[in-house]
């Protein structure tokens, strides 16, 4: 068994879509429409066959308060992987996004939190 895709809830699909892979560099994988929204994938363009971002719809009334609790709490609603952390802060940061957490080291990992645009806090990490 292994791990074929994984959400994340946005507020609009099309404005993540935007974030997802202008600034942070995510490519398209697959964007069927479902009436209003679309089955909407991201991956990394260093595992173009891996697992599988879903820009979830934040729609269902379970959703605004779950993430607007996590935002307040500093919670990450999922955490990217990445070689430097130190780099992609400055490089995320020379392209306006929001860090709430700047890059700390923790042990042997290292970690940072942005804000996402969409509703979420996203962690980095350096392992």
């Amino acid at each position: 068994m292994k791990i074929y895709v994984t959400s994340v809830f946005v507020d609009d699909q099309r404005k993540a879509q935007k974030f997802y892979t202008e600034v942070l560099g995510f490519q398209v994988k697959r964007d069927i429409p479902l009436g209003e929204a679309s089955w909407l994938t991201l991956v990394s363009p260093e595992a173009p066959e891996g697992t599988e971002l879903l820009l979830e719809p934040d729609g269902h009334p379970a959703v605004k308060p779950y993430k607007t609790a996590l935002v307040n709490d500093g919670i990450p609603a999922t955490s990217f992987q990445v070689d430097d952390v130190r780099a992609e802060f400055e490089r995320l940061s020379a392209r306006g996004v929001r860090f709430t957490q700047e890059p700390t080291e923790m042990g042997d990992v290292t970690t940072a939190v942005f804000d996402d645009t969409c509703g979420n806090l996203i962690q980095i990490v350096q392992m």
